[in-house]
This record gives structure tokens, C-alpha cells and sequence, in this order.
């Protein structure tokens, strides 16, 4: 049997041009004999991938030995029997006490009269109100019957600056390459036509070819105006082929829609002058007053017949009041009912929108999507981000850190770490470690694996010699010459089977003298056979003495 070992170590490299495990195995396939192949290897994000791990680890070393045998017999399909693999791989070994508490909490998002009733407008804090002390009398408000311990991730808005008094947008959308948070729902026609994404707008249009009969809605979700008065409507929109003025409506619902179908609501239409439009063009700040203080729902629908198909692009739309308007930052903090009084949490921080913006906006950095994720972890930024912002902080200090995390398979999502001040830098607890098991090639399937592999050094072939030169003292001789057992069979220097499995116990035992029960070894030793080459031996420890497996 043919022994090739070869050595790979997969760790996140790339490679251009070809699949090099790929043509590993085409190699193999063409071997004649079956092949003994020892591998190392790291399992990369699309393995965890396609594992279904969503958090890119095992929560188990149990899960890890079920899922990772056929992993390796998708990729190393022409190893034979006798074959190892030393995979590395990521295990999560506990979160920090209390963090779940954090990342798992409960969320309420401040409302438009939230912040009126803090003094502030509809759109957030000032930029000289502490959020932390108004944000308890909200919840007071709010939060009917709270329980001692609990804990609410409180979600606001800051002005960065004095923002400027005017006309402000109470609800905007905007369709730049999508259909914003609308659904589209289609009535009547062709599915492929009717409402699309264009490059900066969305677009109604029943034309292919012809003029076609078709009637599809966008329909906003629930939009809170109960802050609201002397309101204000404006669309940015272009209107181009109509005919029939009534296939065209921007249309407003204040009663609940049962289910979220569109025929259970009532729907007025918004009174403009639809043939202005011939560009794409912003619309005077247009009466929405009969909506003050109101929920309601906003569609946009478009209809074509088979002689009238207009065609209709709508790039953005808001209803407007008077009030503020100014950039803000979006923020969060952890409060914890106790004793009867809602208080702010001791050690914890929610990183807010300038805070991923403070570490880099540019592709592959946190600030570009304001979220962390396995191509920015969370790790690479961190620590120096504590120091930056906590430059007194002494040995031994804890900060919970969170944050928003998106991964490939589960989308956006809460996270966090314990980060600790330590010699002088913060360091993050080690929740998921790289941990390594061993598996082996037995009768056509991969089994986890205890077996280490030993090559023997000149120091052991001189401690057999010590051992055994008594007992043969011909073979031990020739051993102490060549530095390697002879296995001529009937030379008088001759090791058979037994005396090498003798020698393997003085070497093992010192090798490895605490090694417990069934505990397993592959020893490469040099042999001489009329030439020099060398020779595996299998061994297992049982009741204590290393016997052939």
C-alpha cells in the first residue's frame, strides 16, 4: 500500500485560478493504490455555512464529531482506510454571565410623542437633553406593569446639533433602488409588469409592446402622525402617456386593514394636479391636514387598460409639519426596573450609529453598514475603541459592550461581549475558542480519532537500546550501529513483531507514561529490509501496556 501524507493548512486563504482541493483529489484519483492521506484543516465560514451554523461555531465538541465527518468525505473522497484528518474548528464555551441578559432584551423604540412629551420635538432629543434622565418617565408612561429585573433596550434618536426650526419631514420614503419598506401588492394583470425598481425611482407602467390591463398597489406600513398638525404632503414624481387621470392615485387609509388587505380599508384619494408631471419633479407642499394626529396608511396605485397604459416613476414622498430639522444619531440604552423605579444599567454600552461611523466608513468597515459582521468582527475594533473612549479606566474594569451583528444566514441581529481592563488594555471574553479533534479513515467512514502520530528520534532508538540490550542483545547492538531496527526476517539482529512491540512500550512509556485506556498511536520507526526505508506501527494502551491494534 502506497503512503503519501500530505500537509494542508486551509486557513481563510485565497486562491485564484483553481480549487486546489480539487485538484488534490483529481491527483489521488488517478493513483492506482489506495491512499493514506493526513491532513490539517480549519473550517472556513462557508463550511460553517453549509453546516447551517448561523453563528460560525459548534456549541458542542458532540455536535462538532457528528457534523464535521461529512464535511471531510466531501473533500478528501480518495483517502483510504488508515487516513487522518487534524481539523481545527470554532466552539463556543459560554457567553459572560449576564450578557444574554442584554443581547435577548426586550426593545422599545421612543415615539414621536415620546419626544414631544420630553420637551423636545417629534424626531429626537436635543442636543442638551441627557436622554438618561428623561427616558424614565417615558417608560413610566409606557410600560404598563413592569417587573422587577427587567431590562429594556431603549432606543432613541439625538440631534448632533441645534437643529433649525421649519418645515420638517414628520414621514419619509424614499426609492432610490427599492420599494423602501411598501408592499407591493398585485391585483389584476401581468405580474411582470405594473410596479418594478428603475435606478432611482420605481416605476408603474402596463407597456410591453402594447398597452396591457394591470392594477398593482405599494402600500406604506403603519405611519404614526399622532404628533402631527397643519400637515403637509409632497411627492417627487413624473407622469408621462396618461390619459384617464382616475388609473393613477396616491391614496390614504385611516382604518385598520384587516389581515393587511387593501380591500378591507376605506381610501381617499390626495387631490394634485397630475398632468404637471412631465419631469421628474418635486410637488408643491401639497393640503394633508385632514390627516393630523392620525394612523394611517399610504398607496400608491397604479392601473393601465389595454389602450391606456401611463406610465408613472415615484422617486420619494414625506409628510411634512413645522418643527425641526437636523442630523441625528441613532442611540440606545439599557434600563433595568428596580425597587419600583426604572434606572439606568451599570456597565453596559450600546454602540450607536456615530460610534460604527468613529471606526471607518469605507467598504469592509463597521461604519459602512453600522453593524459588525464576520468580514469586520467585532474583536478587530473594540478594544481600541474602549481606550479611546475610556482612557481613565483601571485593572480589572468590565464594560458589556453591544452591538448589531449581521450574518449571512440569519440576518441582523443583537450581540455583545464582556470586554475587561487588563494590563493595560481591554480585552474581550473568549466565548468561542479554536479548538482541534482528530478523525480517522476506518472501513470507508470518518471517525473521531484519539490516534497521535510518532515518528521515533535518534534519543529513542538510544533509550531501547538501554532497555533492551540485555535481553537481545544482537538487535540492540545492530540498533546502536544504524540508528534503525532490522527487519530481515531470520538475520540474527532480526526485530520480529513481538521485540519491536517491546521496544514501543519503552519509548511510549516514557513518551507518555499518564496516557490512559485506549489511547492510540501510529509510530514511524526506520526499518532496514536489505535497504533503508520505514515502517508504521499501530498501537493501543490497554489494561495499561501498549498492545498492536
Amino acid at each position: 500500500m502506497k503512503r503519501i501524507v500530505y500537509l494542508l493548512a486551509f486557513i481563510g486563504a485565497v486562491f485564484t485560478g483553481c480549487d486546489p482541493v480539487e485538484d488534490i483529489n483529481k491527483d489521488l484519483a488517478e493513483q492506482e493504490e489506495p491512499i493514506i492521506g493526513e491532513v490539517e484543516y480549519t473550517l472556513t465560514d462557508d463550511d460553517y455555512a453549509d453546516l447551517e451554523l448561523s453563528f460560525g461555531n459548534f456549541s458542542s465538541d458532540e455536535d462538532a464529531r457528528v457534523a464535521i465527518p461529512g464535511l471531510l468525505a466531501d473533500k478528501y473522497p480518495y483517502f483510504g482506510d488508515g487516513s487522518a484528518a487534524l481539523v481545527t474548528y470554532k466552539l463556543f464555551v459560554g457567553s459572560a454571565e449576564g450578557l444574554s441578559d442584554f443581547t435577548g432584551s426586550d426593545v422599545y423604540e421612543l415615539t414621536n410623542a415620546d419626544y414631544a412629551t420630553t420637551g423636545s420635538d417629534a424626531f429626537g432629543f436635543y442636543p442638551n437633553v441627557d436622554p438618561t434622565e428623561q427616558i424614565p418617565a417615558v417608560l413610566d408612561a409606557q410600560i404598563a406593569a413592569p417587573t422587577e429585573g427587567q431590562i429594556l433596550l431603549v432606543e432613541y434618536d439625538q440631534y448632533v446639533e441645534t437643529p433649525e426650526v421649519g418645515l420638517a419631514n414628520l414621514y419619509s420614503a424614499e426609492f432610490p433602488t427599492d420599494y423602501d419598506s411598501y408592499e407591493l401588492v398585485s391585483v389584476s394583470g401581468p405580474t411582470d409588469l405594473g410596479w418594478t425598481v428603475g435606478s432611482a425611482n420605481v416605476q408603474g407602467s402596463g407597456f410591453d409592446g402594447g398597452a396591457n390591463a394591470v392594477e398593482e398597489w405599494l402600500v406604506s406600513p403603519e405611519i404614526d402622525l399622532s404628533s402631527g398638525s397643519d400637515l403637509l404632503f409632497q411627492i417627487t414624481q413624473e407622469i408621462d402617456f396618461l390619459g384617464d387621470d382616475t388609473l393613477i392615485d396616491v391614496l390614504v387609509a385611516t382604518d385598520h386593514m384587516t389581515g393587511g388587505d387593501i380591500m378591507y380599508a376605506t381610501w381617499n384619494p390626495v387631490a394634485f394636479d397630475k398632468t404637471a408631471y412631465s419631469s421628474l419633479t418635486a410637488s408643491e407642499n401639497l393640503d394633508f391636514s385632514a390627516y393630523d394626529g392620525q394612523t394611517i396608511h399610504i398607496a400608491l396605485k397604479y392601473s393601465s387598460t389595454d389602450s391606456d397604459s401611463p406610465r408613472w416613476r415615484v422617486q420619494s414622498l414625506a409628510v411634512k409639519a413645522i418643527g425641526v430639522s437636523g442630523e441625528t444619531d441613532a442611540k440606545g440604552e439599557y434600563f433595568v426596573y428596580e425597587g419600583g423605579s426604572w434606572e439606568a444599567a451599570d456597565d453596559v454600552y450600546y454602540l450607536s450609529t456615530s460610534d460604527y461611523d468613529s471606526m471607518g466608513e469605507e467598504s469592509g468597515q463597521p461604519g459602512r453598514f453600522n453593524n459588525f459582521s464576520s468580514g469586520t468582527p467585532a474583536d478587530n475594533y473594540l478594544p481600541t475603541f474602549l481606550s479611546i473612549n475610556y482612557p481613565f479606566a483601571q485593572e480589572e474594569d468590565q464594560m458589556f459592550v453591544i452591538y448589531k451583528y449581521f450574518s449571512s444566514n440569519s440576518g441582523l441581529g443583537t450581540r455583545g461581549n464582556l470586554y475587561t481592563y487588563t494590563n493595560g488594555q481591554w480585552v474581550g471574553n473568549q466565548s468561542v475558542i479554536d479548538t482541534t479533534l482528530q478523525f480517522g479513515l476506518e472501513n470507508g467512514v470518518w471517525v473521531p480519532d484519539n490516534t497521535i502520530r510518532y515518528t521515533l528520534t535518534g534519543a529513542d532508538y538510544s533509550a531501547i537500546v538501554a532497555a533492551l540490550e540485555g535481553t537481545y542483545p544482537g538487535p540492540a547492538g545492530s540498533m546502536d550501529n544504524f540508528g534503525n531496527f532490522d527487519r530481515r526476517p531470520g538475520n540474527a539482529n532480526e526485530w520480529t513483531d513481538s521485540m519491536v512491540l517491546e521496544a514501543l512500550n519503552v519509548v511510549l512509556d516514557i513518551l507518555d507514561p499518564s496516557a490512559a485506556d485506549e489511547q492510540k498511536y501510529i509510530v514511524t520507526v526506520d526499518v532496514y529490509i536489505g535497504s533503508n526505508t520505514t515502517e508504521d506501527f499501530a498501537v493501543i494502551k490497554m489494561g495499561g501496556e501498549w498492545v498492536y491494534q
